[in-house]
């Protein structure tokens, strides 16, 4: 599949992407940089103004390194002017990390700094240690950093020796600094405390993923292959073709309901993570699994206007109303990879018309970037922050790499 094959209104997707994803870029140029404390800001209000005593979370600044060094990426296509600032901005990501979030005596990254770089959550969350390998392995890949590459084997080496249930299989989601036995394992206040979930899994699978990629050795693919199968064996219900949220060490399901966009975006990361693997035959028999899996979010997830639904809640039996806007992103990915896969039109459908959504409410025209929520009456959705602790361009801004990919076989 490329831009000339598609029908014809369709073919001029890829340059859409493509402008869209400089506008991320260029936004998060103009407005995020911290010239009083350095890095960047933790905090932007819907009207792009800073908090400038915001705090600094690992997530937020591993995203931002990771983005800014992707889309300085000479595969994007983008003009060197821009690739040059692009690369500064990564620079400054990568260097602010180092000195700042980094625990030079227990290993590992904190999860949150003040605002003006002094550790405020020494706490160890898996979560986190695998995003800045994603982040570490993306930044090597521009650059050729030898100790970016060695930071990232170093995280790598923490997570396989510290954080592995040895008895049950899987990754643990959170310790003391000092590695050590925690209470509290959540992300955020609106996660259960459960000790195994599909969100740090996915991501150590991402992270592994891209790891490979770039420094394959035998204990790295390895650690990826079982990273799959953990899905396969724990994580992907073979009877819904939903995913499971949180689990005990025995894998039991405390999942409060199906979360429309993890689904979808575990389905195409699962997807790279074979294609890095190269595993011919458990990619031929793990597929079908992965394009059921979109095609369950295609049938039950869709809204009217072409948005996914954010989630459907076992308790009440209801969808969360909420159109958010990472999960946007994620189904335009997935809905391409599904129609890759299958060659159905109705998942190119499908990704046409989140892509129309996305442009009419999910982008906001006035401010720039996208908002958190999209709002289909006269008056606006809750002002949620445009950068912050979550709020980031890696879930849009790769949206805008993957779906390029996608439609022209870059993939």
């Amino acid at each position: 599949m490329n831009a000339a094959s598609l029908p014809g209104h369709l073919s001029e997707l890829p340059a859409e992407f493509h402008n869209e994803l400089i506008a991320i870029a260029d936004w998060w140029l103009t407005h995020t940089i911290d010239n009083e404390f350095g890095g960047f800001y933790g905090e932007i209000s819907a009207d792009n103004i800073p908090t400038k005593n915001a705090s600094k979370g690992i997530i937020l600044n591993s995203r931002i390194l990771w983005f800014f060094s992707e889309a300085a990426s000479p595969e994007n296509n983008l003009p060197e002017q821009k690739r040059a600032e692009y690369l500064k901005a990564a620079l400054r990501a990568y260097e602010y990390i180092v000195n700042f979030f980094f625990d030079k005596t227990y290993g590992g990254v904190y999860w949150e700094l003040d605002a003006q770089g002094n550790p405020i959550n020494t706490k160890k969350q898996v979560y986190a240690q695998a995003f800045t390998i994603y982040a570490l392995t993306a930044y090597y890949k521009l650059t050729q950093d030898k100790q970016a590459l060695a930071h990232a084997l170093d995280c790598f080496e923490l997570i396989e020796s510290k954080t592995v249930d040895r008895e049950r299989e899987g990754y643990l989601e959170a310790f003391t600094q000092t590695w050590g036995h925690i209470d509290d394992l959540r992300l955020s206040e609106k996660d259960l405390n459960f000790p195994k979930s599909q969100n740090t899994h996915l991501h150590i699978l991402e992270a592994y993923t891209t790891l490979n990629q770039i420094h394959a050795t035998d204990e790295i693919r390895n650690a990826l292959r079982y990273s799959i199968e953990l899905f396969d064996k724990y994580m992907i219900d073979k009877q819904s073709f939903h995913l499971r949220m949180f689990m005990d060490t025995d894998w039991k399901d405390f999942s409060p309901g199906y979360t429309y966009g993890h689904d979808i975006e575990a389905s195409w990361l699962i997807a790279k993570a074979l294609e890095s693997l190269g595993d011919e035959n458990y990619t031929k028999a793990l597929m079908p699994t992965l394009v059921k899996i979109t095609e369950v979010t295609l049938a039950e997830g869709v809204g009217v206007h072409g948005q996914v639904i954010d989630a459907y809640d076992f308790a009440t039996k209801t969808q969360t109303p909420d159109i958010v806007w990472w999960v946007q992103a994620e189904s335009l990915v997935g809905f391409l990879f599904a129609y890759r896969e299958s060659n159905d039109s109705k998942y190119l459908i499908a990704a046409e018309n989140i892509w129309k959504f996305i442009k009419n409410y999910q982008i906001d025209k006035k401010n720039g970037e996208w908002l958190w929520l999209a709002s289909l009456n006269i008056s606006p959705a809750e002002p949620y922050y445009k950068v912050g602790f979550w709020k980031c361009p890696y879930h849009n801004g790769r949206a805008m790499m993957e779906a390029t990919r996608y439609l022209t076989n870059k993939h």
